[in-house]
Parts: structure tokens; C-alpha cells; sequence
């Protein structure tokens, strides 16, 4: 990769870390990508150059947030013994909340935006990593995997409530 081309993708990928926080903070609809450049430290137009609009940053945005956690869950379901393969999984799922919650944050927006390509990339991001959880629950020789990973899901979704809402007795059990 030439040197100039290195240096586009980071700054995408710089834009695209600080519309996560933008978003995050002020939430989508106040945010403006007026912010999102003052935050990337550069001007609003460049922005511009590599999303046409503050809803294909936003889709971006949610797209690496996906990534992420499928990547980190299929790390864990590489290297993860049946037994613990649930544990480590809400294990990660908790790293991932910890180093990440501003992701978190614009995912739980994102799930009651009615724009229908935000809604199409919950979707696949949502359905991606229930198939990941159902197949690995399912070759673990779990017992009722489509209940264990509808239940997995949903601890996540409370965890998530807990964090955002700064409410750690939800997640005690």
C-alpha cells in the first residue's frame, strides 16, 4: 500500500473512531459532522471525501462496531472448549463493553432508528452473531441451543441497559 493511501485509510479510520464518540455523546440525530471533524481534527469538507452523507458515516460506524464483535467471538469460539464456551463468550462480550461501550451505545441507538438501512444493518449485525452463538451452542452439544443462545442474547441486550444506565444490579444474578 503507497504511502498516501496508508495515510487515507487511517484518517477514515479516524473519522470513523470519532463519529463512534460523537454519535455516542450527543446522540446521532443532535450530532453533526461539523463535530465529528473537530473531533478528528480536521476540516468538515474532508469528511465528505470518503462518506457522502452523516448516515453512510453512521453505517460505517455500526459496521466496524459489528466487526468487532464478531471477530472477538470467533476468536473465543476457536479457542474455547465446549464447557466454557458460554462463559468465555459473556466474558468477551464484557471486554468488548469495557473497551468499547461507545459502540455499545451507538448500537442500542441504532436499534430504534426507523431509517431503513439502519434497521437492515442492525439486522445483519444482530442475526450474524445469533447464527455465530446458535451454531457453536449447537456443535457443543448444548442442550436446548435455540433457547441458550436467545438467552445469551438477551443477557447481552440487559447488560448493555445496565451499562448505559449506569445500573450494575441488573447484571447480578
Amino acid at each position: 500500500m503507497a504511502k498516501t493511501e496508508a495515510q487515507s485509510t487511517n484518517r477514515k479510520l479516524e473519522i470513523i473512531s470519532a463519529a463512534i464518540e460523537v454519535f455516542a455523546e450527543v446522540g446521532y440525530y443532535r450530532a453533526t459532522t461539523a463535530q465529528v471533524a473537530e473531533r478528528a481534527s480536521i476540516s468538515q469538507p474532508y469528511i465528505f471525501r470518503f462518506f457522502a452523507t452523516k448516515e453512510s458515516l453512521l453505517l460505517t460506524a455500526l459496521e466496524v462496531s459489528w466487526s468487532r464483535v464478531i471477530e472477538s467471538f470467533r476468536k473465543v469460539l476457536e479457542t474455547s472448549s465446549p464447557e466454557l464456551l458460554e462463559t468465555r463468550l459473556i466474558l468477551e462480550y464484557e471486554h468488548i463493553q469495557a473497551l468499547h461501550l461507545n459502540e455499545i451505545l451507538l448500537q442500542m441507538q441504532a436499534q430504534t432508528m426507523r431509517e431503513t438501512s439502519i434497521q437492515e444493518t442492525m439486522r445483519s449485525g444482530f442475526k450474524e452473531v445469533r447464527e455465530m452463538v446458535l451454531n457453536a451452542f449447537r456443535e457443543a452439544g448444548i442442550d436446548k441451543p435455540e433457547e441458550r443462545a436467545m438467552l445469551f442474547l438477551a443477557r447481552g441486550m440487559l447488560c448493555n441497559v445496565a451499562v448505559a444506565l449506569h445500573m450494575p444490579e441488573l447484571m447480578k444474578g
